[in-house]
């Protein structure tokens, strides 16, 4: 069902059992996936494809123009994976150069009125919750929820299955398994409730998680030794060296209150 009323550029790409409502605007150059619904006053800009069965809400611009300098006006892209809601007032930068581009995860859930910055990378069923903050260039792993009104700074990184509470300021990488709050920002233990029951992780992988964190967050020692004990004291895992290379491939930059002036 297309709407009269509603704008759908000729170069548009619409998929199968398409909903597009009354003053809803579709752009050239965009590919809509079957079954996707636009409600009303929803816009999605060239250079955005939307998987399957994507529901955009009332308000929301999906791919709109980079808010980066460095942007010189190219043609850029924005992908949303398929089974993914984005809630009223939500705004979604592309990409600000002609190759990769701004990517929201299958499964995902963005709540009302957060902003996704250009060339950020959500992975699958990530949850962005109402008013959060993701500049540009982050990276959000797998099963990540971001709670109410937290801010992601430029270039972060944050690890698979985090749980930052709400209005938690990031400026640093977080890794992969953890709960962070407060401001400053500061460990608060490990997602242990998310991951077995929505992730299917073992206690052993559980307590091997809690066991790292303890080093790294809970003993007074350096991040280069806490690694090193993590390796002495857990045999080696999946989460175990996921924990280690996240750190490693970070360059040592983790956040938390004992590395914020690092």
């Amino acid at each position: 069902m297309i709407s009269p009323l509603a704008y759908v550029d000729t170069k548009a790409q619409l998929g199968k059992d398409v909903k597009i409502h009354p003053f809803a605007y579709i752009d050239a150059n965009t590919v809509i996936g079957d079954g996707c619904e636009i409600m009303p006053y929803a816009s999605v800009m060239a250079g955005t494809t939307l998987g399957r069965n994507v529901k955009v809400y009332q308000g929301s611009v999906v791919g709109a123009d980079p808010q980066d300098f460095r942007w010189k006006g190219c043609k850029s892209h924005c992908t949303i994976g398929g089974n993914t809601v984005i809630r009223e007032n939500v705004i979604i930068n592309r990409g600000i150069a002609d190759t990769g581009g701004t990517v929201v995860g299958a499964d995902s859930f963005v709540f009302a009125a957060s902003h996704i910055g250009h060339d950020t990378r959500i992975a699958d069923k990530c949850v962005i919750g109402n008013s959060v903050k993701i500049a540009g260039d982050v990276v959000v792993g797998e099963g990540t929820i971001l709670s109410s009104s937290v801010v992601l700074h430029e270039g972060c990184h944050v690890g698979h299955f985090v749980l930052p509470k709400g209005g938690t300021r990031v400026s640093s990488n977080v890794p992969p398994y953890v709960i962070m709050a407060h401001n400053p920002i500061t460990y608060y233990g490990v997602n242990a409730i998310v991951m077995r029951k929505h992730a299917g992780f073992t206690e052993e992988q559980i307590d091997d998680i809690a066991k790292a964190y303890r080093h790294i967050y809970q003993c007074s020692t350096s991040l280069y030794n806490a690694l090193l004990r993590i390796e002495d004291d857990i045999q080696p895992s999946e989460v175990r060296d996921a924990i280690l290379a996240f750190v490693r491939d970070n360059d040592m930059k983790i956040a938390g209150d004992r590395f914020e002036a690092d």
